[in-house]
């Protein structure tokens, strides 16, 4: 499948210029370029939107370029704001700069040569004025610019001279990428469209050697189309620092029931085929949406803290399923829950195991309120204490029952405490 086609069939495309050509274009090796402007020291959510766009390009075969965009930060994006952005000062953009180029790499492979990490400052911030205006001023027209949607929107609030500049700059962006880097498509959000077609419009007025082409993704909303990417905490943050991993797992877990196969193909890299068994009608809908917040969080966190992050919750909130495993795009991976989960903690004497029966210890942890309901859960088999069944709800514990002096108490299929001994 086309590169093109699979990014359809996955929900990024919302526009793409010359479509057939595109398509054609794409059919070998092609550099492309997705700029990210530093205008915080995070990203968030919403953009593993063109983060995983780029993913599934590097792994067809192309080459990457992410611009953090040092230069254009300093202007400011107009494009779906109602209102200037607040003027950062040099110190914090350098910050959030090296935020950005953190991140990017996390996802990315940029090493140089299947992929690139570029600042845009290097090139822009050099520019004179009057060199400017002089080179690439004079191929834009005012009429055609005043179209752009991201001008007509902030005509009645108000656009600022220094906004209004923003799309030469990121079309001079792209006409240095073709002429120095051989990139010939760029891709960005939908209201991206403007500065993306100016962009291809100012490489073919400079008689560039190559066509440009462009694509832009749609806005991702929920089923209730309020904007994606936002909790009762606020933004959704990639940083672990700014939204926790347990965090970031539940956004993903708690979504609506009608998005989980439109994020399950665009927030993972799970083949089309699999997502489509995960999600028939009648399919176990929350072990879906498990199986999306352990891929997210995966691919943002890694494997290590995902599986973790996975068992912590389990031990919180439950699970969709009887067994403990959940699915990744290389297969099934067994999670077990260990010492290292962030789960509820309950400390017991080792001068007291004598004394102390099954029936003792789950009233003690809180997994029953008396010992004749941890008598009849166990005579359900329902009691466990790793992945042993417990028979005999008066046995006495004995240090033979942990490891390491810890245990883990097991109540059903959905709660679970960790026993220490001490």
């Amino acid at each position: 499948m086309n590169i093109i086609d699979t990014l359809k069939t996955r929900g990024f495309i919302y526009q793409q210029t010359h479509d057939e050509e595109l398509v054609e274009h794409l059919e070998q090796s092609r550099i492309f370029y997705i700029g990210f402007d530093p205008t915080a020291d995070s990203l968030h959510v919403g953009s593993l939107v063109p983060i995983m766009a780029m993913l599934h390009m590097q792994q067809a075969g192309h080459v990457p370029i992410a611009i953090v965009g040092g230069g254009t930060a300093r202007v400011g994006d107009p494009s779906g704001k109602t209102e200037m952005r607040k003027m950062l000062d040099e110190e914090q953009i350098e910050e959030n700069e090296k935020g950005l180029e953190r991140q990017l790499s996390n996802y990315i492979n940029l090493d140089g040569v299947h992929g690139k990490l570029l600042n845009n400052k290097d090139w822009l911030l050099p520019l004179s004025y009057i060199g400017m205006l002089r080179e690439i001023g004079a191929h834009f027209s005012i009429n055609r610019m005043m179209t752009a949607e991201s001008v007509k929107q902030r005509m009645e609030t108000g656009l600022s001279f220094i906004e209004f500049n923003y799309m030469i700059l990121q079309a001079y962006d792209f006409y240095k990428l073709m002429s120095e880097e051989g990139c010939t498509v760029q891709m960005g959000g939908q209201d991206q469209w403007g500065n993306i077609v100016a962009g291809i419009d100012l490489c073919r007025r400079k008689e560039c050697k190559q066509q440009a082409y462009g694509a832009t993704f749609p806005l991702i909303t929920n089923s209730s189309g309020a904007k994606f990417g936002k909790s009762e905490k606020g933004n959704i943050w990639l940083d672990p620092e700014r939204t926790s991993p347990l965090d970031f797992y539940q956004f993903w877990r708690n979504i609506e029931d009608t998005d989980v196969f439109k994020f399950l193909n665009i927030f993972t890299l799970l083949p089309t085929e699999e997502i489509r068994e995960l999600t028939f009608e009648g399919a176990n809908i929350n072990r879906a949406k498990e199986i999306l917040a352990y891929e997210a969080t995966r691919i943002t966190h890694g494997e290590e803290q995902a599986a973790k992050t996975f068992a912590t919750a389990v031990a919180k909130f439950g699970q969709a399923d009887a067994d403990n495993t959940t699915k990744t795009s290389s297969g099934i991976v067994n999670v077990k829950l260990n010492e290292s989960v962030e789960m509820p903690r309950v400390e017991i004497l080792a001068a007291d195991l004598g004394d102390l029966s099954w029936a003792d210890l789950f009233v003690k942890a809180e997994l029953t309120k008396s010992k004749g309901e941890a008598r009849r859960l166990i005579k359900g088999n329902g009691g466990k204490y790793g992945d042993c069944v417990i028979s005999n709800a008066d046995e006495r514990l004995t240090g033979d029952h942990f490891e390491n002096g810890k245990l883990i108490l097991r109540a059903g299929k959905k709660r679970f405490k960790m026993i220490v001994l001490t």
